[in-house]
């Protein structure tokens, strides 16, 4: 396992993330503390949950983990956990208000069974909370001592560009990591969201790396999913659905990271996250797991190196396509200053 630091923090981390959504639903309690112990076991560090995982059941699971292992198994784990979307239906429920965060920061804290986290992330932006109120309270919890950093997640370029500049005015504590859905299937933050995070020095946690599940391998071109994965139980399932993502790119995508999978002797699922780990900025890339099958698997990436010959063949196979302008062609011409007559 390799470690990096939490953007520009001194906070080191395991370059793969024990993600946590499918705690308390697609695994119970006794697998979920299993996939813990491996991952532990395995040199992995960052743990990643949010108070919406399961109403709650993630964070839960996590607590009384921590509270049932020996301190030189939890101690080395860099716990993060989000605050933003609704348990419940009230007024106040949502969003990024000071209300609103305090009082989900504390409903983690008490699941977790914990003082602090270690990174608090704003699951996504809120157009109802003016930032300045979001980032003051954020400050406030980083000085009571309930957070030690926080992040950002699912934020746009403009929206992390402004909160980085609005911290740095306010005199507050800023964010050190932004959470985004990257992928060989999903590259499109590379035209503004990731030359926003590394401008500011932000690093990347990027969540579903396997695309759904498509880039492991489990869905064929023509043959509608079944059996015991997601789309097999459900085929409309969010932004993975298998009339959404099964397009022509997307099975081009697949047929490059089976081939350079083939050639390797390795797992498709090692290819693809072994491609997004090692993207410019990446700090920590996000395992989601139903099985320990599924995790042994991916943490055979940690240790997968691609050489320049095979990422060139899943970049041209995944190129998004930008348009000419101003970030496609004409435009790379422009940022890599190669003018016309301008040498």
């Amino acid at each position: 396992m390799k470690y990096r630091t939490l953007g520009r923090s001194g906070c080191a981390v395991s370059s793969l993330c024990l993600g946590t959504m499918t705690f308390g639903s697609e695994a119970d309690e006794a697998g979920a503390h299993v996939q813990l112990d491996r991952f532990a076991e395995a040199g992995g560090t960052l743990v990643d949950t949010a108070d919406v995982y399961s109403a709650g059941m993630s964070e839960e699971i996590i607590g009384r983990w921590f509270a049932s292992r020996p301190a030189d198994v939890t101690e080395p784990v860099v716990l993060a956990t989000k605050g933003r979307f609704p348990l419940d239906d009230s007024p106040n429920g949502a969003g990024l208000s000071a209300r609103h965060l305090t009082r989900a920061l504390d409903a983690s804290l008490g699941r977790l069974r914990l003082e602090a986290v270690d990174l608090y992330q704003v699951h996504a932006f809120d157009p109802w909370t003016p930032l300045e109120e979001t980032l003051r309270t954020l400050d406030g919890f980083v000085r009571a001592g309930k957070i030690r950093y926080y992040g950002l997640s699912n934020f746009t370029g403009w929206q992390l560009t402004k909160a980085v500049h609005l911290a740095r005015a306010l005199n507050v504590a800023g964010p050190v990591t932004l959470q985004p859905q990257y992928s060989l299937l999903v590259r499109e933050i590379e035209w503004e969201i990731v030359p926003a995070a590394l401008d500011a020095g932000l690093g990347l946690l990027p969540w579903s790396p396997l695309g759904g599940g498509w880039l492991s391998g489990k869905y064929r071109r023509d043959e509608r999913p079944a059996g015991a994965t997601r789309l097999g139980e459900d085929p409309n399932r969010g932004m993975e659905a298998y009339d959404r993502r099964g397009t022509q790119r997307t099975w081009e995508v697949i047929d490059a990271v089976q081939k350079v999978a083939g050639e390797r002797g390795v797992s498709m699922a090692e290819v693809a996250l072994a491609w997004v780990t090692d993207r410019p900025g990446v700090t920590s890339t996000i395992l989601g797991a139903r099985t320990i099958g599924q995790l042994e698997t991916n943490l055979r990436a940690a240790d997968l190196r691609l050489t320049a010959a095979e990422c060139a063949v899943l970049d041209a196979a995944s190129d998004p396509q930008a348009a000419d302008y101003p970030y496609g062609e004409m435009g790379a011409e422009q940022r890599d200053r190669r003018l016309a007559g301008g040498g």
